[in-house]
């Protein structure tokens, strides 16, 4: 039985890339995202190209949607080896003054407890592989930096960078934790705009198989946590 990448929060550009590099290397693809249709779209594209894959439809937010999608996932293709978490809410608020108490919680609804409840969900299967991998899509708004702190600020991005500096965290802490079951946690740090994204406007910088590829390195060498693409 081949090893099964679990794709949460599938979509155009980096996580498509990430489902076709692991693809081609052998893995099957469990995709996870709200939008059935276009999780079926995708399967149906990566089966062209040989890729055995399967869609389960789940809104990465919701701990007791992803719990089933991983069950569902681990049932059709297989024990889940890798994890890659591409998942994040736009509706989290730009401006963190003002907002909600609700607003405020669902900064984090996606990048530490949707991810933390993936996680613990795949987990016996992550440690079962022996290379289990849980891989990490992140954005520059989480630098501890001045200057981009300015620019979320200025710019309307202030939820997405406390979510992107939590997943920093987040992803050193998992790291650590769980270093010792033999499961890597990494992350991609992307300081760019990723070619035919959600986020494209016509003039992104980068392609989704260089991030692909820069995924599939950390997995493969298990050394770094983090590497950073722009």
């Amino acid at each position: 039985m081949s090893k099964t990448i679990l794709v949460v929060g599938y979509g155009p550009g980096i996580s498509s890339a990430v489902a076709e590099r692991f693809g081609a290397a052998g893995f099957s693809v469990a995709l996870v995202a709200r939008n059935q249709e276009k999780l079926t779209k995708a399967v149906k594209a990566l089966e062209a190209k040989g890729i055995r894959a399967g869609a389960f439809p789940a809104d990465a937010g919701d701990p007791n949607a992803i719990r089933r999608a991983v069950e569902g996932a681990r049932a059709a293709l297989g024990p889940i080896a890798v994890v890659h978490w591409n998942a994040y809410d736009t509706s989290i608020p730009g401006d963190l003054i003002g907002a909600s108490p609700e607003q405020l919680r669902r900064v984090f609804e996606v990048p530490v407890v949707g991810l933390l409840a993936t996680v613990e969900a795949a987990l016996p299967d992550l440690k079962s592989a022996k290379d289990g991998a849980v891989l990490v899509t992140n954005g520059a708004f989480g630098d501890i930096d001045p200057d981009t702190d300015a620019f979320a600020a200025k710019s309307g991005y202030m939820g997405l960078a406390l979510a992107n500096a939590a997943k920093v965290k987040l992803v050193g802490l998992l790291s650590e934790r769980l270093r010792t079951d033999g499961v890597y946690v990494g992350e991609v740090m992307v300081a760019g705009t990723i070619k035919g994204s959600a986020w494209d406007q016509g003039d992104a910088n980068l392609a989704g198989a260089t991030v692909a590829g820069a995924f599939f390195d950390l997995y493969t060498k298990r050394k770094d946590i983090r590497r950073r693409v722009s």
